[in-house]
């Protein structure tokens, strides 16, 4: 059972809805930019790890190479993760844009 609102106050809603989404999709945005910046960082230290690994193949030098590459990939999922909520919010604007129209 679908409730039907006035017109004037569905449009409101959506609007409501509109900037809420904007907004989210701002801050997932800004949250991006700045992981993926991490994400560099973290894959270059992954990088030096192993080579220092490889180099001096001691335990303690295998084991940060095993934290470092952990982390990056943690920060990869991340990033993908945000990459799929962006994407989300972008459908649910165009719904929303859709309604106004």
């Amino acid at each position: 059972m679908s409730l039907q609102l006035p017109a004037g106050i569905e449009q409101r809603l959506v609007r409501h809805r509109l900037a809420r989404c904007s907004a989210s999709m701002r801050e997932l945005q800004e949250e991006l930019r700045v992981s993926r910046e991490q994400a560099e960082v973290l894959r270059d230290e992954a990088a030096d790890d192993e080579l220092r690994a490889i180099v001096s193949e001691t335990p303690s030098a295998l084991a940060d190479h095993r934290d470092s590459r952990q982390h990056y990939l943690a920060i990869s999922r991340h990033l993908e993760h945000l990459e799929h909520a962006i994407a989300a919010l972008e459908h649910e604007q165009n719904e929303l844009l859709d309604r106004l129209a």
